[in-house]
């Protein structure tokens, strides 16, 4: 089970806490706002992403005869919890923001906090180019359609709770450290004091714009999000290209953590035996289930109407 957790919230957790613990030693050597900011978001990128990929782990357990649904939701609950996290962090920010803006303290160790945050945004934009890969990875995106960069941000509403969190979280984390560099140059070099409170209040309303995304994607996919598009089609066209397939009467596929539950009515071609088309019926659900999006198939079996019921432009044959 840990080996099917996911790959880019774990690798997130150990790279993040290597980071709190640098910029927390930075901050209160220097005292710096911004750099406490820089570490605090990376504190709770730390917690979130452990906690993330605890669930992911969990969310691989197989159903059993108390949950027969199994535990792929579990994810999104657990990508909710951190969402407060990430809210809690974002207060105390902000707060530390307006309080520099108020009081503006001298920071010292330019230097330091100058290296500290260059590696900040050397490991933190590696991860989201690693998030980016597995956006691409689980949602079988083409890169030939524009490279990484627009395929994962394309794509990204279809990845796994996880790998979605990962992946805005350190879009603020790597804009963040960014900031920050900006910031502390400016206050050495300019005497502008007044950034290092702006710079910390920015990042803190960043963390809140994750917190709020990712917030809605886990709350929708606990209540039950429909299939996009393409993953419909995808579906249809496997069902139809059985010979024995005439039409889909009804096709519902529900998203449930990272995978998919698939129910359809299925119209048989007139004539077949009960045995015949019980047994095209399960050729048809294995061929479904072996895809690893899908975690379940239901399937109803009815005789061909002579209506067309399904839409023609879903048929890929």
């Amino acid at each position: 089970m840990i080996k099917q957790g996911n790959t880019s919230s774990g690798i997130a957790a150990l790279g993040n806490t290597c980071l709190a613990i640098i910029k927390a030693i930075a901050a209160g050597i220097s005292g710096n706002g911004t750099m406490f900011a820089s570490a605090m978001h990376s504190i709770a990128d730390a917690v979130n992403q452990g906690f993330v990929f605890v669930g992911s782990v969990l969310a691989e357990k197989k159903p059993t005869k108390k949950f027969p649904g199994g535990f792929g939701r579990v994810i999104n609950l657990v990508c909710m919890v951190a969402v407060i996290v990430v809210t809690v962090m974002a207060y105390e920010t902000i707060l530390k923001g307006f309080k520099l803006l108020q009081y503006p303290e001298e920071s010292s160790n330019f230097l330091l906090n100058l290296i500290v945050l260059l590696v900040a945004v050397v490991i933190d934009g590696s991860i989201l180019l690693k998030a980016m890969k597995e956006i691409v990875k689980e949602t079988k995106a083409d890169l030939t359609e524009g490279g990484l960069v627009r395929s994962a941000f394309r794509n990204v509403g279809r990845a796994a709770p996880p790998t979605r969190l990962v992946f805005y979280e350190d879009i603020v984390a790597t804009s963040g450290a960014l900031f920050a560099l900006v910031a502390i140059v400016f206050a050495e070099f300019f005497s502008f004091s007044l950034l290092d409170g702006v710079a910390t209040i920015l990042i803190g309303f960043l963390m809140i714009g994750v917190a709020f995304k990712v917030g809605y994607d886990n709350m929708v996919g606990l209540i039950g999000v429909s299939a996009p598009r393409d993953v419909e089609e995808k579906i249809s066209s496997l069902i139809l290209r059985n010979p024995d397939v005439t039409d889909i009467r009804r096709l519902h596929i529900i998203q449930e953590g990272r995978t998919y539950h698939v129910e359809a009515y299925i119209e048989l071609r007139s004539g077949m035996t009960l045995s015949e088309a019980t047994q095209t019926k399960t050729r048809i659900a294995a061929k479904l289930t072996s895809d690893h999006d899908v975690s379940d198939v239901v399937l109803g079996i009815l005789e061909d109407d002579g209506v067309r019921m399904w839409n023609p432009k879903y048929d890929l044959e």
